[in-house]
């Protein structure tokens, strides 16, 4: 399509050249009232006449400067230009303000994932904590196992060495008297017939006595007894774990769509195993599993009292013993066989607290070895000789929201600070002083008719050495302890339930 300059609607650009007005290109009036700029107009100057590009009316000129220069578009254009500039200047700010909001959006969301990065890293060192704790701990009872079927081996070997003696004794014997008897066919003479029968009959008593000292010897009671207890606990513990390794393979254990913490899967499959061994439990001795309950149980000449046995967060729990209705088909040990496998030298006891109606957190101590205050601990935790911890209420709060806070109890007796007589007749020992936070320690002299009691601090003193007697520590539940000293009123905080750690 040809271009026709009237059709052209840009009033700040010439409309012959499209150049826009400025200072060098400035604009010029014709008479008709149309504008164009210099250059154009000399350039359409014909002989002295310019025709006007756009009406065409004939105008008289010699040269441009003979038109006068319109102000007024000038004017026009620079606030045109101002215009521009400023419009160019918002578009850019906007264009700015929406990327300094696409990076801020970038930035966080790259924060969101450094966190869940950090969150993962977290869990997987947790994790791998958990799984070097399992090693050592497998290490730990791979190193007992060991040693302890050596001690036994040992006892056996020692008994199978002494009867080897014995039966070597006893053929010698045996033999000395088959010689007799064909000494005894070729008596013909009475003066040898005297000799050959002393001879005999010294022989008869020397097998006698030897037959005697056999029945005495053997069997030799603590080798006896020693290896069959040994083989019956490691038996039975091979036998649960090979249940539990069926078990494992024939129904997985299902995790959640809510599981998504590596730690809460770890927890939710340590959860399920002692439903699979209590599922599947062997029926020995005419013993059976019923409602998944596992008890440790204790004849006395006035009945029987038991202790439930859990798994929870893979550690087994012994709950106290008590006098109450157990499962006809349960599947029982004796309580002294499991007890008696506890170590010394790593007892962990818990203590549940509650409050409100509903039980809040599990407090693990770990106990300082060979001290009495810490067996009488374990003893009141077991309920061993009777009493326990269970059911007691917290007591006092010391010192509440100062350095050294502390908070007492364990009243098994009067439940009301006035009672907590010691189970054991000397509780001297050797203690540590200890300041520090989840220090576990007795608030009475070990000669007080309630040195049964605890204490455990709850925050650091200012001297470390400030509380004497300690015998433990807490490991895991302090945060239980501290929110319990918080409640409004301690007596409503009670120990719902206690017991020890046992080894896997």
């Amino acid at each position: 399509m040809p271009y026709f300059p009237q059709d052209y609607h840009k009033p700040e650009e010439c409309s012959v050249c499209l150049i826009s007005f400025d200072d060098d290109v400035r604009p010029r009036s014709l008479p008709c009232g149309h504008t164009f700029c210099s250059q154009c107009v000399n350039k359409a100057i014909k002989n002295g006449q310019l025709a006007c590009p756009i009406c065409r009316t004939q105008h008289s000129a010699s040269a441009a400067s003979r038109f006068p220069i319109n102000y007024g578009m000038e004017a026009f254009v620079r606030k045109l230009k101002h215009h521009q500039l400023m419009a160019m200047g918002t578009q850019t700010g906007v264009a700015r303000k929406k990327l300094r909001s696409v990076v801020k959006e970038q930035k966080s969301s790259i924060s969101s994932v450094i966190i869940e990065c950090e969150e993962v890293l977290s869990q997987l060192g947790e994790y791998r904590g958990q799984l070097n704790g399992w090693k050592t701990r497998h290490l730990q009872l791979q190193e007992r196992l060991v040693e302890q079927n050596k001690a036994v081996m040992k006892l056996l070997e020692q008994e199978d060495d002494c009867v080897v003696t014995m039966t070597s004794r006893g053929e010698e014997e045996k033999t000395r008297l088959q010689a007799m008897l064909v000494n005894l066919d070729t008596v013909n003479a009475i003066d040898n017939a005297d000799t050959i029968i002393d001879a005999a009959e010294k022989c008869n008593v020397e097998v006698q006595h030897w037959s005697q000292k056999c029945q005495a010897l053997f069997p030799d009671v603590n080798t006896v007894h020693t290896s069959v207890k040994v083989q019956e606990t490691i038996r039975k513990a091979l036998d649960i774990m090979m249940i539990t390794a069926a078990g494992t393979t024939a129904g997985p254990v299902h995790l959640g769509d809510s599981a998504n913490n590596i730690m809460s899967k770890v927890q939710d499959i340590t959860g399920e195993i002692m439903k699979q061994i209590t599922a599947r439990l062997p029926q020995d001795e005419g013993a059976r599993q019923e409602a998944g309950r596992v008890l440790a149980i204790q004849d006395e000449q006035d009945g029987r009292r038991s202790a439930r046995i859990t798994l929870q967060d893979g550690h087994l729990y012994l709950h106290p013993l008590l006098r109450q209705p157990s499962p006809v088909h349960a599947y029982t040990l004796q309580e002294s066989e499991v007890v008696g496998i506890l170590d010394p030298s790593c007892t962990l006891a818990f203590l549940d607290l509650g409050w409100a109606g509903s039980t809040r957190g599990r407090v693990i101590i770990r106990l300082t070895p060979d001290t009495p205050l810490a067996r009488q601990f374990v003893l009141l935790c077991t309920g061993q000789r009777g009493h326990t911890y269970r059911n007691t209420n917290l007591l006092r709060v010391g010192d509440k929201g100062l350095p050294g806070e502390r908070v007492l109890g364990g009243d098994y007796q009067s439940n009301d600070g006035t009672g907590g007589d010691p189970l054991l007749p000397d509780l001297q020992g050797q203690y540590r002083w200890s300041g520090r936070a989840g220090a576990v320690w007795s608030g009475w002299p070990r000669w007080s008719t309630k040195s049964a009691q605890f204490v455990i601090t709850t925050r650091d003193c200012q001297d470390d050495s400030h509380w004497p007697c300690a015998f433990g520590v807490v490991v895991s539940g302090l945060d239980v302890v501290r929110a319990a000293v918080n409640h409004i009123n301690i007596r409503e905080v009670t120990v719902v339930d206690c017991g020890v750690v046992l080894p896997l």
